[in-house]
């Protein structure tokens, strides 16, 4: 069970977790929790970093007020004095080691990505002990446990670490199994681990998520479930189609289409482990545990619909790479792609005509014009490209599911919906898997594609 931010966001939500873990505990299930930072927290640590590169008297202040809320949230939610003075133990010594911590980079005057990590890894290095204290408080044998103490061990890119699996899968099956045969909980921070000389690292977005499939890979669980605080995976972000409603079951591909696509509940790379050790991953809501959920596996049960779900990706920019010279030529479109992947431009969506004349690429928003840049500069008055025009307001919107694969017409039923509304599609792109049609649209225009491509397929409620 992974908890993430927003299920340990107070101490109420803290108690109430620790009720769910309880009861299914005393309901014969063998249990690993994986916990998140509380919700903001993470974001508040990295923002510290910048704060006390500037101004030295904001450290002392920043730190008490994020501590003060972790130890009224460890007192509101830990009834056990016993329980709760081990954790005000922890929290405090913790407090004093993120304070040596800033100070250094105040007079150091650096952040490196190394440092980056160790300061965001207080945030579970926080909530952990408390979701620990509140469940030995009520009577559930717990013991808890850094992503390195559990057994993780990540290469040394900081921000986006990879774990070395095997390794790290081994380490875990020795060091959680033997408590979990003791009748002990093992309680894990998510998102936080060691690469091999010892240092702190991060599992970048999704990372709990990560921590939680790779336990579960290790252990052999029957199942992973991602305690959220939506009842699973919706048909469409439902503060754009309110008639939005939560997907039964999904496929791993379906899953992972999902999550490239804009789906914000988890991150493609955390089912890895999942699907290579085939165990089923179920996206359920804390605060409504009566509900199944999203049941993710490798071959679901369910009907296939057509289309299972629409999501939209916005912050992207458009470029088209034109001209004669290319036509024919070997090597165009790689000498395209070698030039943004030099600069560590991600391309997200490709599509180029059948005459080889125009290539059209969709990149983050962000890297836009470093990247018109990049290719206007080396390009630009060389006999392959004539010229090179960008744009920054569309959206990219995507129909998925595996109910798409030979089924005839399923992309004239989609031109057709957003054509009804009056929304004119700039780039087109469905790959050989047929597991999604993407779409380019101008972003004032995706909200009603999306909600015309979720009627045209009865995806309401």
């Amino acid at each position: 069970m992974k908890f993430g931010g927003t299920s340990l966001g107070d101490a109420a939500s803290v108690k109430h977790v620790a009720g769910l873990i309880r009861k299914y505990v005393q309901t014969g299930y063998q249990v690993v929790v994986v916990s998140s930072a509380s919700s903001g927290v993470t974001d508040e640590l990295l923002n510290m970093c910048e704060w006390s590169l500037k101004d030295e008297k904001l450290i002392a202040d920043r730190v008490n007020a994020l501590f003060e809320k972790h130890l009224y949230m460890a007192e509101m939610s830990i009834e056990n004095c016993g329980w709760l003075n081990s954790v005000l133990e922890i929290l405090n010594s913790s407090k004093r080691e993120l304070e040596k911590l800033l100070y250094g980079i105040h007079y150091v005057k650096e952040i490196t990505p190394r440092i980056r990590d160790y300061v965001a890894s207080f945030g579970e290095v926080m909530s952990t002990p408390i979701l620990w204290g509140c469940l030995s408080s009520v009577g559930v044998k717990a013991e808890w446990l850094t992503g390195w103490d559990a057994g993780i061990v990540t290469d040394s890119n900081y921000g986006e670490a990879k774990p070395f699996i095997e390794l790290s899968k081994l380490q875990l099956r020795n060091k959680l199994q033997p408590m979990i045969d003791r009748g002990i909980i093992p309680v894990v921070t998510g998102y936080i681990a060691k690469s091999q000389d010892g240092s702190i690292t991060t599992l970048g977005r999704g990372g709990s998520d990560y921590t939680a499939t790779l336990i579960a890979a290790a252990l052999k669980a029957d199942e992973v479930w991602l305690w959220t605080d939506v009842d699973g995976l919706m048909t469409a972000d439902p503060k754009i189609e309110p008639s939005a409603g939560t997907i039964k079951e999904l496929s791993f591909e379906e899953a992972v289409e999902m999550a490239i696509l804009g789906a914000k509940r988890m991150h493609p790379r955390a089912l890895e482990p999942a699907i290579a050790d085939n165990i089923a991953v179920r996206i359920r809501n804390t605060f409504n545990p009566d509900n199944p959920g999203t049941l993710i596996t490798s071959k679901p049960t369910e009907g296939g619909d057509v289309v299972k779900a629409v999501t939209v990706t916005r912050d992207v920019g458009l470029i088209n790479v034109q001209g004669f010279g290319m036509v024919g030529t070997p090597g165009t479109a790689a000498k395209i792609f070698q030039i943004l992947g030099k600069a560590n431009i991600n391309i997200m969506m490709i599509a180029q005509t059948v005459s080889e004349s125009n290539i059209s690429m969709v990149v983050p928003r962000k890297t836009l014009m470093k990247a018109v840049s990049l290719l206007e500069t080396t390009l630009l008055g060389t006999d392959l490209v004539r010229s090179i025009s960008y744009e920054s307001d569309i959206a990219v919107v995507a129909a998925i599911g595996s109910g798409m694969r030979g089924k005839p017409g399923t992309a004239a039923r989609i031109f057709k919906a957003v054509a009804d509304e009056g929304v004119n599609v700039r780039m087109i792109a469905q790959g050989s898997s047929e597991l999604n049609i993407s779409i380019v649209v101008k972003d004032d225009d995706c909200e009603k594609a999306v909600r015309a491509i979720h009627k045209a397929f009865h995806l309401g409620r």
